[in-house]
């Protein structure tokens, strides 16, 4: 039995403790969140800003009860980078508006039927290897570069990239089994600060944002268009929605040890989730989804209180119209926050292997075994297939696949054709 304390979900924190755990969250999601933005080429600070206040109704709708921050989806960057280059970012806005509708109605759906379907779509052995596709897929991005992954595994790699990496690593390894009391709430934080200083000592730390923010900046808002080419070329994105979205509450559930599908519901917590995505879109941000960061951060700190991912999300919205915060944080090399994420990615992959042992998935069957099996290999075969506009692949591509088997091994067992018993 772990001596690590549990802060639980609707525990209150004292403030001196919510700013250092709530900056934590907010230094796990800002790499990825602005990183949308940047590639749609629009101005970040209006994310940052609807981020932050999509999480706080995600919060308000989950009745408190669902530990979740909302960032920037990537999920849309295919089919928002076709209607961009032809129409305009802002028809891309009205793709997102209606998606999250249709999407916020779907949610009301599941509200009436229920939520006993998700076993048939996507049962243990499946989902297991969804969720653990969630972690794994992401990994690559650990190591490849950029401004959220190390420079080690590119042609400029160089000794002091691995040096700060393993020391971010390190720190946040050592931190999570080793530091006692309140420092065992914060290892992914001082991991950060310990990667950030060692990389300024290698000069790796360019302060050129920090020295031309302005002190005070506000966000660029524009209402949506619409159009109808630009609404059906986003519409496939919703079933791509729904399954990430599935993994990241069964994940949480995991992690935080309560089913969060029954309790506040996958209807609240979907259509809290829908509901970010068409108002960000509305105003000029970009679709919101649960982060897997975050998560990250839960599964190793054991802090699940909502009021820290509430505070994360007063940070985000500070930001968003303060200059040189927003800055500072845009300054942390992409080998410190690489080795913060390689760890937290790791996590989120072990929470799916352990949803499989949970669960007592029989791999006696063969139905369970090829499951699995095919799951896994359908994400991480890096097999791609183009589809409606879109780029099936990855998780993605692995939920389609598992949705599919899953459902049509369900037929042939109500139809009397599988060559071994239906029970557990």
């Amino acid at each position: 039995m772990s001596s690590k304390k549990i802060i639980q979900i609707d525990e209150k924190v004292p403030m001196k403790l919510l700013i250092p755990l709530s900056l934590q969250h907010t230094f796990a999601m800002f790499g990825a969140s602005v990183l949308v933005p940047i590639i749609f080429g629009i101005n970040p600070s209006i994310v940052l800003l609807m981020n932050g206040i999509s999480t706080l109704l995600f919060i308000l709708i989950t009745k408190g009860k669902a530990p979740a921050y909302l960032g920037s989806s990537f999920a849309f960057i295919g089919p928002a980078s076709i209607i961009i280059a032809n129409q305009g970012f802002a028809y891309a806005q009205g793709g997102f508006v209606v998606l999250g509708i249709i999407g916020c109605l779907l949610a009301l759906f599941i509200r009436r039927v229920g939520t006993a379907w998700i076993n048939i779509v996507l049962p243990p052995a499946a989902m297991g290897a969804v969720v653990a596709l969630i972690g794994l897929e992401l990994a690559s991005n650990t190591v490849q570069g950029g401004s959220i992954g190390a420079n080690l595994m590119t042609d400029t790699a160089a000794t002091q990239d691995f040096i700060v990496f393993s020391i971010t690593l390190g720190v946040a390894i050592l931190g999570s089994v080793l530091f006692k009391g309140f420092l065992s709430t914060i290892p992914i934080l001082i991991s950060i600060v310990v990667g950030y200083i060692s990389a300024a000592a290698f000069g790796m730390v360019d302060f050129t944002p920090l020295m031309e923010a302005s002190l005070f900046t506000m966000p660029h808002f524009q209402w949506a268009k619409f159009d109808v080419n630009a609404i059906l070329t986003m519409l496939p994105v919703l079933l791509v929605l729904t399954s990430e979205h599935i993994g990241h509450q069964v994940v949480t559930s995991n992690v935080v040890g309560h089913d969060l599908i029954k309790d506040p519901g996958l209807h609240r917590s979907l259509f809290a989730d829908n509901l970010g995505t068409a108002l960000s879109g509305l105003i000029g941000g970009v679709p919101t989804t649960t982060y897997g960061e975050n998560i990250g951060v839960m599964a190793i700190t054991r802090v699940y209180s909502v009021r820290v991912i509430a505070g994360a999300a007063i940070f985000s919205i500070c930001m968003a119209f303060i200059g040189p915060l927003a800055a500072f944080i845009s300054t942390i090399p992409g080998n410190v926050i690489g080795g913060v994420t390689f760890l937290l990615y790791g996590m989120i992959g072990t929470s799916g292997l352990r949803l499989l042992v949970e669960s007592k998935v029989d791999y006696g069957k063969s139905k369970n075994l090829i499951l699995t099996s095919i799951v896994l290999v359908s994400g991480l075969s890096g097999l791609t297939v183009n589809f409606a506009g879109i780029q099936l692949k990855g998780m993605i591509l692995a939920s389609v696949v598992g949705i599919v088997l899953s459902v049509a091994f369900y037929l042939f067992e109500r139809a009397g054709l599988m060559n071994e018993s239906s029970e557990d």
